[in-house]
C-alpha cells in the first residue's frame, strides 16, 4: 500500500474515532449535505435541514470517497460499521453498512448513539457470520462489549472507503464532514468524505 493511501486511511480512522465521541466533547459539528457551489476555496454546502453552510479545508486536506459495494463483498472476519434503528426484537435494522479496509480495523468499535436519524445507533465490529433472514441477510457483528445482529434489507446502502480527489468534488456531490465552527460562523475541516458513482453519505 502506498504512503498516500496509508496516510488517508490512518487519518480517516482517527476522524471516525473522534466522530464516535459526543460532538460537544470534541467541539465537532457533523455536516451532512450536498455541495451547492464553490466560491474560491470555500465549499458552500446545503445541509440536510436546508441550511446553507460555508466550509473551508485545512492545509493538505484529505479527500476520501465512498464507493458503492454490495453484500457479496462482506465476508466473515471483516470489520464493518452500520448505522441503523433498533427493533423490538433487539436486532438493528441497517440503514447503511460501511466496509472498512483491514488497516482501519477497530475504528469506532462498539454500539452507541448516532445522529443519522432520531434514536439511530451505530455499531462497529467484526462480522462473525451472515445468515439468511426474513427481511434480508442478518450479520452477526461482535465488538468488545457485546454483539448485535444487523438486518440488511434491500434498502440498506452498502459502501466502502477509497482514496479520493479534490477534482471529484462538484456541485451536487453528497458530502459528510466533521468540522469545527470558526469565529466568523464558517466551518473548517481537515477531511471531506464524499459520494462517488452514485454512492454517498446517508442523510
Amino acid at each position: 500500500m502506498s504512503g498516500m493511501i496509508t496516510r488517508i486511511l490512518a487519518a480517516l480512522s482517527l476522524a471516525l474515532i473522534c466522530l464516535a465521541l459526543p460532538a460537544s466533547a470534541q467541539e465537532i459539528t457533523r455536516i451532512r449535505g450536498t455541495v451547492d457551489r464553490m466560491e474560491g476555496p470555500v465549499y458552500v454546502i446545503k445541509s440536510r435541514d436546508g441550511t446553507e453552510l460555508k466550509l473551508t479545508l485545512t492545509d493538505n486536506p484529505l479527500f476520501v470517497a465512498i464507493a458503492p459495494s454490495t453484500m457479496a463483498d462482506i465476508k466473515p472476519g471483516m470489520f464493518v460499521g452500520s448505522a441503523g434503528m433498533m427493533q423490538p426484537d433487539g436486532t438493528q435494522k441497517a440503514i447503511e453498512v460501511h466496509i472498512f479496509p483491514e488497516s482501519m480495523r477497530g475504528t469506532g468499535e462498539g454500539h452507541y448513539d448516532w445522529d443519522l436519524k432520531p434514536a439511530s445507533k451505530m455499531t462497529n465490529g467484526n462480522v462473525e457470520q451472515s445468515v439468511a433472514g426474513v427481511d434480508g441477510p442478518v450479520l452477526s457483528v461482535k465488538y468488545k462489549d457485546g454483539e448485535k445482529k444487523l438486518v440488511v434489507t434491500p434498502e440498506t446502502v452498502v459502501v466502502t472507503y477509497v482514496p479520493g480527489s479534490k477534482d471529484e468534488i462538484k456541485p451536487g456531490t453528497k458530502v459528510f464532514v466533521a468540522a469545527k465552527k470558526q469565529p466568523d460562523g464558517t466551518f473548517q475541516a481537515p477531511r471531506i468524505t464524499y459520494g462517488r458513482d452514485g454512492a454517498g453519505p446517508a442523510f
